[in-house]
């Protein structure tokens, strides 16, 4: 027992696996900044709406945010475990392309003056950038080799080590950074919109 509860012994990665509850989960709420990101974009494509392009570049925001700290932490995480906090490996490489996809953008959006064009062309690039952060991320670390866990033919942690007492912060620990992701992406939107209508009066 210790802090935020028992975890199963393991070699090599010991205590470090208690990580799962931040790095694991902090990407799944980046994924849903990044489905949010395409959805309003396709709704922004199809209506026009200000709002939805806020919603799609505030995600992005976020989505970057989350997907940064995921970084950080799974650099810690593999220098316990590798031994140094980034090797050659194609879910780190898929990872470090889909934040550069995500950073160009932003790039594209300062490069572009007109509001309506910018947001048309972010929009669409949303979409470009999200299939190809599945390709990154979900599909060629699973075809080549990989030391990452559930890529490659290793085994991933729900399979042999996320046990029960863990089950009871992880899921939970989802759920709260998704929540989390949500709200500071909202606040962000709101900001925004108040931000459009001092500047309008």
């Amino acid at each position: 027992m210790g802090f935020l509860g028992p975890v199963p012994a393991l070699p090599i990665i010991n205590e470090t696996i208690r990580n799962l509850y931040f790095h694991v989960t902090m990407w799944m709420a980046m994924f849903l900044m990044m489905i949010l990101n395409v959805i309003f974009g396709i709704r922004y494509l199809n209506g026009s709406k200000l709002k939805d392009d806020l919603i799609a570049e505030e995600s992005a925001r976020i989505a970057i945010l989350l997907g940064t700290a995921g970084l950080i932490t799974g650099m810690v995480w593999a220098n316990f475990t590798w031994g140094a906090p980034w090797v050659n490996d194609p879910q780190l490489n898929g990872t470090a392309a889909t934040m550069l996809l995500y950073a160009a953008y932003f790039l594209l959006r300062n490069a572009v003056i007109d509001p309506v064009k910018r947001a048309r062309l972010s929009s669409i690039y949303s979409i470009f950038a999200f299939v190809m952060m599945y390709v990154f991320i979900m599909v060629l670390p699973k075809m080549t080799d990989s030391l990452h866990p559930g890529k490659g033919g290793n085994p991933g942690f729900n399979k042999y080590d996320l046990d029960s007492n863990m089950r009871m912060v992880f899921y939970p620990a989802v759920i709260g950074w998704c929540l989390l992701s949500i709200w500071l992406m909202s606040l962000r939107v709101r900001l925004r919109l108040i931000e459009k209508q001092i500047a309008t009066n």
